[in-house]
């Protein structure tokens, strides 16, 4: 066996956002704003829309209500769930470059790969079943956890059922508040610019402007500075792993799936597609 060269370190686990990392659900999400808003005569523009983008869904239903949809936040969330999954279940998925060819890849080498999304887990699962046999081993939807992204929860959640420590994972997210989730929980984050400009954001190791391209081989090539790093300051300050709060399933078991600060140059980080 050719023993791992000492400057690539593979990740524990691969843990992927899912509207707008894997398919690109955004546009449809907002589809369904404007027809809700409508409907109640409430003012909503392509700004507001935006401003959701990575948002748990509970505090984009109070806002939508704020602005005038006469509806409780939870019929709110549910009408927008069965809209947006409506459309995944009917049309083909609208996968974003380079995602579905790199969790199959990722599978084929034996790296775990965990689904960590804020949408409710009936619409995650639709995601997640399309990949079959090559997909997620755990999903963490936002009806699992009981704070929402930034909050780290979720990942400490989907790090935690795969049995592995948050900080040998990769986290790859395409919103400031997905990356703002995944750098607290000490992951090594990849940020994907997709509608929402990443530019300015604060954290995350790697830039990218897309997947397309990005196999396993080059994901280590990525993350592996960043990955050392984290291994590093772990053997030096060895500790306990902060508990996980999470809803999961009711006797505690974990639900499977049938769904860092230091940026990588700018050098480094191109690829073909480009990245920043």
């Amino acid at each position: 066996m050719t023993a791992q060269r000492p400057d690539r370190v593979l990740p524990a686990a691969v843990l992927w956002d899912m509207d707008g990392t894997i398919i690109d659900t955004e546009p449809i999400w907002q589809q369904s704003q404007v027809e809700l808003t409508e409907r109640y005569g409430a003012t909503w523009t392509h700004e507001d829309g935006l401003s959701l983008v990575g948002s748990g869904l509970e505090r984009s239903g109070e806002i939508l209500r704020d602005r005038g949809v006469d509806m409780e936040v939870e019929e709110i969330v549910l009408w927008m769930t069965e809209y947006v999954s409506d459309r995944l279940r009917h049309d083909d998925l609208p996968w974003r470059p380079g995602a579905r060819e790199l969790v199959e890849e990722l599978h084929d080498r034996g790296i775990p790969t965990a689904l960590v999304t804020m949408s409710r887990r009936s619409m995650a699962l639709v995601a997640a079943e399309a990949l079959g046999d090559r997909g997620f081993r755990v999903v963490v939807a936002g009806d699992d956890v009981e704070r929402p992204k930034p909050f780290p929860d979720a990942y400490l959640a989907a790090a935690a059922q795969l049995g592995v420590e948050p900080t040998a994972c990769v986290a790859i997210e395409d919103s400031a508040t997905g990356v703002a989730s995944a750098v607290a929980s000490g992951a090594v984050t990849i940020a994907v610019e997709h509608i929402v400009p990443l530019t300015d954001i604060a954290g995350g190791d790697v830039h990218l402007t897309t997947l397309a391209g990005v196999d396993v081989d080059r994901l280590v090539e990525l993350t592996s500075p960043a990955l050392a790093a984290r291994a590093a300051v772990s053997d030096e300050q060895p500790g306990p792993t902060p508990p996980v709060p999470d809803r999961r399933a009711s006797d505690g078991q974990a639900v499977p799936v049938g769904r860092g600060t230091d940026r990588v140059s700018a050098e480094a980080a191109v690829t073909e597609g480009g990245a920043r």
